[in-house]
């Protein structure tokens, strides 16, 4: 790898003695992490049933393992939600994070998902999770990736830090900045990542992380966590940037401070960093302001009455263009951004008609009655778009691997035609 002389230069007055052990790491191909999804499946069932082999444990999660498998994403169990493929030193960063039960969290910069996915896996559920991503093209597979989850109690955005500090003045328990930053340890994985490096990108990157470190302290209770990341080892943009923040911040403490390096660590490196803010006050936020339609509401409740054992339970608001969200409990007044995701897609009423969404399947298609449950070769059959064997019944029906949703289809004269959308489906 052609690695920037200037780059070499800064790694080598830091390492040391350290240097050739580092520069030795780049002639390692980059290795792969799995996080199972622990709301569909716990981690002992996952390893049971898992279909490739699995490595050691990776940090303190024991959700977290090391995977050689060369394509783990193309599997039908990624499909339905069981795990996330994820970089191993960015899964550190849900050690730093703890418990998160029933808090209000933040994940400013989110996208692609995988912090995100991890601390709702933490929530297991409850609490109140505002993902934000600035990039539309980004957001949506951070919405994706939500979805495929099965995470319900989430609400996926798409602004500025400034526009949320305005409105959520020390109203989170727990703040994740997984700030935009220089990417030298993702020059193995993302090789355009390394022409793109410059001292001045370097620089830039300090600067933009600076404002959202201070609009994210403005927006974090009394009391609460601030959990700063990168996947960069400049110190401008690491310790510094730390240490910078807690001279701006005098009301935080540093709790815990972590590094880790290729040479040292069995990943690609990473930089974490958890603050906390002194006991203070904590303020409320409006809630989200539910949209009531009667005719709608009716209408899921009687598909809902037919496909579920226990239908989901919750307030439903029915946006302008017809679609319906059944939104998480004490999630705030989010609609003043744009809004990408509010956190489970129920489906779509056109005035007549109610047409259930791929997310209800992804989210509670297990409690589902109307099953077709589909081995493993099988799933892939539908996961190319293809039709599958039904039943006499007409209807709609979770389409399962084995027991776990992948999404909908709906049944007629025995064949079950497939729902899945296109931009989801299993290439050929």
């Amino acid at each position: 790898m052609n690695l920037p002389e200037a780059y070499l230069k800064r790694m080598k007055e830091r390492l040391g003695t350290e240097f050739p052990a580092f520069l030795r790491s780049y002639e390692t191909p980059p290795r792969k992490g799995l996080r199972v999804n622990t709301l569909k499946i716990p981690s002992e069932e996952f390893f049971r049933r898992a279909p490739f082999p699995l490595g050691e444990q990776v940090g303190g999660d024991p959700a977290c393992v090391y995977v050689g498998e060369e394509k783990p994403g193309a599997d039908p169990y990624h499909f339905a939600g069981l795990y996330y493929v994820q970089e191993p030193s960015a899964m550190k960063v849900g050690d730093l994070a703890g418990a998160c039960k029933k808090e209000r969290v933040l994940d400013l910069c989110a996208a692609p998902g995988g912090k995100t996915t991890h601390i709702a896996a933490l929530m297991a559920g409850r609490g109140v999770l505002v993902a934000n991503e600035i990039d539309g093209a980004r957001a949506k597979i951070l919405s994706q990736n939500v979805e495929r989850m099965g995470i319900a109690n989430c609400a996926v955005t798409c602004a500025s830090s400034e526009a949320l500090a305005v409105r959520f003045p020390s109203y989170f328990d727990l703040i994740l900045v997984d700030a935009p930053c220089s990417g030298e340890g993702m020059f193995k994985k993302e090789p355009n990542a390394v022409p793109e490096w410059s001292e001045e990108n370097v620089a830039r990157c300090a600067a933009r992380q600076r404002g959202i470190l201070d609009d994210a302290a403005t927006m974090l209770a009394g009391g609460g966590r601030l959990l700063y990341s990168t996947c960069t080892f400049a110190e401008e943009e690491d310790e510094w940037q730390i240490r910078d923040f807690l001279n701006r911040q005098p009301e935080f403490s540093l709790a815990k401070m972590q590094k880790l390096y290729p040479h040292t660590f069995r990943g690609e490196g990473h930089f974490c960093a958890l603050l906390e803010k002194r006991e203070g006050e904590t303020l409320r936020a409006k809630p989200y302001p539910v949209r009531r339609d009667r005719a709608a509401e009716a209408a899921f409740a009687a598909f809902a009455e037919e496909f579920f054992t226990e239908p989901p339970q919750g307030e439903i608001t029915v946006l302008d263009d017809g679609r319906m969200y059944l939104v998480p409990a004490g999630m705030p007044d989010l609609s003043f951004v744009r809004l990408v995701r509010l956190g489970v897609e129920l489906g779509e009423w056109d005035g007549k008609i109610f047409k259930p969404a791929h997310a209800l399947a992804m989210a509670f298609g297990a409690g589902a009655k109307r099953q077709v449950r589909l081995s493993r070769e099988e799933a892939k059959r539908y996961l190319r778009g293809e039709a599958v064997e039904g039943d006499e019944r007409k209807g709609w029906r979770a389409v399962c691997v084995e027991e776990f949703p992948l999404g909908l289809g709906k049944c007629v004269d025995g064949v079950v035609k497939n729902y899945l959308p296109k931009g989801l489906r299993l290439l050929k």
